[in-house]
């Protein structure tokens, strides 16, 4: 039987007070299960807690802070009050900033340890920009084949160097459909052999702005960013997203420098989704399901295919065939419908170079 070793690593709260020794708030998870159910009861079984449990928690750190934290009205069920709210928006946001760099520690730990264990696992090399889709068909892979797979996230323009220099099986990358894509085609070309590598179809998503729920301000395109007073939060340079967003900003003739808080960045969709979320910002530009994530508010601008490189010899290996039919398979449709804004578009279909790069153009 293979052996294969899982490594997580999570942050943790640790609250103190003058005098006294820190604890620690393991209860986030409640708290978020009572903000979506409403319900104390559903909440405890969501998290894995007994009711008495969960009400003990409840208590406790209600004291501890001398705040409630829930309020029960007759007939409407349990709600958060502000400051429950208000810590699990922090957790979400903390989540969103650090959880992308500490899976990637947890990954380069793991793929090390099982590479030294006897009979481990086969593992998948993947580097790829943040998205949703990606860590979707990971848990898939892992759980539906028992395959091992790396999973790392890094900037768009690392991937083709991480594939030419054998870091990975798989780079995952994104193109915009319509005029843009015939603008920056040259780009992902560049490092590509047509008789070496090939591209892999995973899916569609939409980008587009995230503003507040109800969208307040009325804000419905990259117009309307410039000469009023909105706060943008925008992603980090190296990323593929920032990339679009620049090009978007090109086509209309628009000048970043006149944005209120362009130059102020986070490093994945849901960080920034979480920025908008918390206050800090009127609107970002990401993905639809980090902003349904956040429940905010959605302005679709532009549809991409996201998809995998891969250098074709690879594409005979017992791993990756197992690879491809999860991808092609009913569970990882079912999985993506999921995802607000995203389509499962060809997934598994193997294509050259040339007809990858230039459909949808």
């Amino acid at each position: 039987m293979p052996i294969s070793i899982r490594i997580e690593i999570e942050p943790k709260w640790r609250f103190k007070r003058d005098g006294e020794p820190a604890s620690s708030l393991v209860m986030l998870d409640l708290l978020n299960n009572i903000q979506v159910t409403g319900k104390i009861s559903r909440a405890a079984a969501r998290a894995g807690l007994s009711y008495r449990h969960a009400w003990n928690l409840i208590e406790k750190w209600s004291e501890f802070f001398e705040v409630p934290l829930v309020e029960r009205r007759r007939g409407s069920g349990t709600s958060l009050t502000a400051l429950g709210e208000k810590l699990v928006l922090a957790g979400q946001s903390l989540e969103a900033r650090l959880g992308t760099q500490l899976r990637n520690l947890s990954q380069e730990l793991e793929t090390e340890i099982n590479q030294l264990l006897p009979r481990g696992h086969s593992i998948i090399r993947i580097q790829a920009t943040h998205g949703f889709a990606v860590s979707t068909l990971r848990k898939l892979v892992m759980r539906e084949e028992n395959l091992s797979v790396d999973l790392r996230y890094v900037s768009h323009q690392n991937l083709l160097v991480a594939l030419a220099q054998d870091e990975c099986d798989l780079a995952g990358m994104h193109l915009p459909r319509g005029e843009l894509r015939e603008k920056i085609i040259g780009a992902p070309e560049a490092g590509l052999i047509p008789n070496v590598h090939r591209v892999i179809g995973l899916v569609t998503r939409e980008m587009g702005l995230m503003v507040q729920r109800g969208n307040p301000l009325g804000i419905v395109s990259l117009e309307e960013l410039v000469g009023r007073p909105v706060r943008f939060v925008n992603r980090d340079p190296d990323s593929g997203t920032r990339r679009l967003f620049d090009q978007l900003l090109a086509q209309s003739r628009l000048d970043a420098a006149a944005i209120t808080g362009y130059e102020h960045v986070e490093f994945t969709h849901s960080a920034v989704a979480a920025h908008v979320a918390s206050g800090m910002a009127d609107v970002s530009f990401g993905v639809e399901a980090a902003a349904r994530k956040f429940d905010l508010d959605f302005v679709p601008l532009v549809t991409e295919d996201y998809f995998f490189v891969c250098r074709k010899q690879i594409l005979e290996q017992d791993a990756m065939k197992r690879v491809l039919a999860v991808m092609r398979g009913e569970k990882f449709r079912e999985a993506i419908s999921k995802l607000p804004g995203y389509k499962s578009s060809d997934a598994g279909t193997v294509k050259t170079i040339e007809d990858a790069f230039q459909e949808n153009a």
